[in-house]
Formats: structure tokens, C-alpha cells, sequence
């Protein structure tokens, strides 16, 4: 594998672009060595700058559900973009946008479009905030919803990649209003709402979590929440930028029958585009401007391009809902093969998965939080991380981050996934 033009561009984007890069784990500094920069992809596959081709298991961070430059949804964004690329107007397209996602989400009577995964979680904690009239909320650690300020606190993804304990610029005066506790401990949640009696506006949740690599909620973990928010009326957040839409079509409330009162999403509203979404009951979502008092506004809010792109995308993933059982599939395929490789190699691990989503952690326990994700051996996933992609196989370039297969992906893809993994072990090892 020949990455000369990869390393020239990095050299070069380090004199114009903080690090080099526009997000922070693309630089590759938990894994070590330089990234890879990427010219084009098509179904399952990556191109780099050098003409290498990758096996891509992190599909941009989950929206690719159906696989790179799907053509659908290309042919649509052409020939959208003909009208022009924004007007910042309404639009009947944000209207059918609206009203496919309301048909296929439990628990969404309206829903309000944003430009980012960020900017949804962040309007949706105010929303929570002017509903109720409080303003404490609980978040859990190693859970990432955001770099809005008032997330930044004891969060996963990037800021557990680079084990950032303190984020410089963001006042004490919003962090104290952020309550933190393990993911899956449910008496610490309720320790915190009897220490905080009706101060807590808000619990926002990963319902699986993908940003300190998949960890699914343990039995009654979210049932837990559910049932404490109805009573202390507490505004219960699902941070559904992972899980929407990739679980099942209804995302996470629809597979783990639990129902929030808020939901966010991300770019897989846009198919990949920029672009985010938060929703929920109407008696909470009426309260948002011009409907109520809580000011949320974007020129880019429903940007045609992202919105076409998202309903061609969700369409189909609507119609075929025997999609979903083809990834799961395929997962269940990848899972079976890996145990296989792993338990002979004699190394401690432990894989968790639900869906399409699944992770690989150097572990002798299981992993149910952020504690037991770091915990583990994140040096040997390292080395693991470098032999893999030597191989072509694309892995996300940190062990804080959870798999996202797509249905691109054969069964051969599979099976050349499971053969490096099991070259990588024994050049590891």
C-alpha cells in the first residue's frame, strides 16, 4: 500500500488547516501515524489519493446506510440542484420530509430541521429547558451529543479519543448546569434527580451508545428513564444521530419499544449531507418559535439538496424493510467470524453489536460504559487499527467509536474482513 500522496496532502493541510484536519479523530493521533485522504467512494469502498481501495466500516459516521454514492440519491441531488442550491424559503419538499419521518418514527407528531447532529441536540436541550423552566440536565458519560458547550462535559467520541478531561472556553457557569453520570446506572440517575428536586429540565441519552464504540443499554436501563422522567416531569432526550433510521426505521424507540420525548438526528436525514433534525411530542414541540417562545432559526434549516438526498434515502429504506434484516444479517455474519478469530488467538476481547452497529474492545470484561471502554487495551487496538487498514480494511481510527456496516457490503467483503482481522492478530500478537 503506497500513501505518498496522502502524506504530501497532510503536510500541506497542517500550514492552512488547524491539524491538518476539520474534525478532530480524522487526524488519526489516537492510532498514531498520518491520515488517509480520500478522493472518492462507491458502495462499500473507499479510494484514497493514492488509488488504494478500502472495505469502509464507519459508512461517514452511519448515514451511508445503504452504501457510498447510492445512485438514487445522487441522481436526485443532480437534478435538484438545477433549481438552485438554497433559497431560504419554505419549500413542499421540507413538508414531505416531515411528514415521511412522522410516518415512520414513533413519537414524532412535529419535527423541526436543522444543519448539523450538534445543532439538533443543542436546540433540543433549549426546548427542554423553556418547556419545563428548568435548567439542570443529565447526560452520561462517555456519550457524545455535540460540541455545544453544555455537552463538553465528560463526553465520548473526539473528546475521549484525545482524553480531554476539560474543554478551555467553555464557562463553569454552563458545565455546572450538566449533571454526568455511568452509562447503564440507573440508581446514580436516580441519586441525582432526589439531590436535584425539580431542577432537572432534561436526561439526553445515546439509547445504544456509539461514541465510546457500541455499548448497548443493559435490561431495564432505559425503561429506567422512561419511568423517572414521566414522574419528576423530566424531558427524555434520545440522541438518535447513530441509531436513527440505522436500527430500524423507526430508529431505536421502534427496536427497543421505548418511547422518548425528544429525538435528534443527524446527517442520515441528509443521506450523508450536512445537515440534522430534532422532533417529538407536539406538546413540547409547540413551544419552539414561531409556534412559542423558544428561538431556534437557520438559513440552512431544510436546504433542498440535503432534503432530497435524506427523502430518497429514507424512502427507500421505508419501502424495504427487508433491508434491515439483510444488515443485521450481515453484522450477525461478521460477529460470528471475528469471535471465531479472536477466541483462537487467545488475546482477551470482547465484541458488543446490536443492528448493524458493532465494536471490538481488548477487554477481559465485559464492556458497559465509558470505564470499561478505557479500561481496555487501546494500545493493542492501535496496532490492530494499522494492521487492519494495511489490508484495506477501513476501520474507525479510534477504539471510542462503534462500526457502521452498510448493505453494500457482500458476504465476500465479509469474509476478507475476517481473513485480515486474522492475519493482523497473528502480526500483533
Amino acid at each position: 500500500m503506497h500513501i505518498k500522496n496522502s502524506e504530501q496532502l497532510f503536510q500541506r493541510a497542517q500550514k492552512s488547516i488547524p491539524g491538518g484536519v476539520n474534525s478532530p479523530v480524522r487526524a488519526f493521533k489516537s492510532v498514531g501515524g498520518n491520515p488517509i485522504f480520500i478522493q472518492k467512494a462507491k458502495g462499500a469502498y473507499l479510494y484514497d489519493e493514492d488509488g488504494n481501495a478500502y472495505i469502509d466500516y464507519i459508512a461517514s459516521w452511519g448515514p451511508m446506510i445503504l452504501g457510498h454514492a447510492y445512485e438514487p440519491v445522487i441522481k436526485a441531488i443532480q437534478e435538484k440542484a438545477a433549481f438552485s442550491t438554497s433559497f431560504g424559503a419554505p419549500t413542499q419538499l421540507e413538508i414531505e420530509m416531515a411528514e415521511l419521518i412522522i410516518s415512520m418514527v414513533p413519537n414524532v407528531d412535529l419535527i423541526r430541521m436543522v444543519s448539523s447532529g450538534t445543532e439538533a441536540c443543542m436546540s433540543a436541550l433549549r426546548l427542554a429547558r423553556g418547556y419545563t423552566g428548568k435548567n439542570k440536565f443529565i447526560k452520561f458519560e462517555g456519550c457524545y451529543h455535540g460540541h455545544a458547550d453544555a455537552f463538553l462535559v465528560k463526553a465520548g467520541s473526539g473528546v475521549a479519543t484525545f482524553n480531554i478531561q476539560t474543554v478551555p472556553g467553555i464557562p463553569a457557569a454552563v458545565s455546572d448546569d450538566t449533571l454526568t453520570c455511568a452509562y447503564n446506572d440507573l440508581n446514580a440517575v436516580e441519586k441525582l434527580v432526589a439531590a436535584h428536586p425539580n431542577e432537572i429540565a432534561a436526561i439526553i441519552v445515546e439509547p445504544v451508545a456509539g461514541n465510546m464504540g457500541c455499548i448497548l443499554p443493559e435490561q431495564g436501563f432505559l425503561e429506567g428513564l422512561r419511568k423517572i422522567c414521566t414522574q419528576h416531569n423530566i424531558v427524555l432526550i434520545f440522541d438518535e444521530v447513530m441509531t436513527g433510521f440505522r436500527l430500524a426505521a423507526g430508529g431505536a424507540q421502534q427496536r427497543l419499544s421505548i418511547d422518548a420525548d425528544l429525538i435528534t438526528y443527524g446527517k442520515v436525514i441528509g443521506a450523508g449531507m450536512p445537515v440534522g433534525a430534532f422532533g417529538g411530542k407536539k406538546e413540547i414541540m409547540q413551544h419552539i418559535a414561531p409556534l412559542g417562545n423558544v428561538y431556534q432559526a437557520g438559513t440552512l434549516s431544510g436546504n433542498p439538496i440535503a432534503m432530497i438526498a435524506g427523502f430518497t434515502l429514507l424512502t427507500e429504506l421505508k419501502n424495504n424493510p427487508a433491508i434491515y434484516k439483510e444488515l443485521d444479517d450481515k453484522t450477525t455474519y461478521l460477529h460470528k467470524g471475528l469471535d471465531e478469530v479472536f477466541a483462537a488467538s487467545k488475546t482477551p476481547y470482547t465484541i458488543n453489536r446490536l443492528g448493524s452497529m458493532i465494536s471490538v474492545h481488548f477487554s477481559n470484561k465485559p464492556v458497559t460504559n465509558f470505564e470499561t471502554a478505557a479500561a481496555a487495551n487501546n494500545d493493542l487496538f492501535k496496532k490492530y487499527f494499522h494492521a487492519m487498514l494495511k489490508r484495506g480494511i477501513y476501520l474507525p481510527p479510534s477504539p471510542f467509536e462503534s462500526w457502521f456496516l452498510n448493505n453494500a457490503l457482500t458476504y465476500a467483503d465479509l469474509d476478507k474482513t475476517i481473513a485480515a482481522s486474522k492475519e493482523s492478530l497473528q502480526e500483533i500478537l
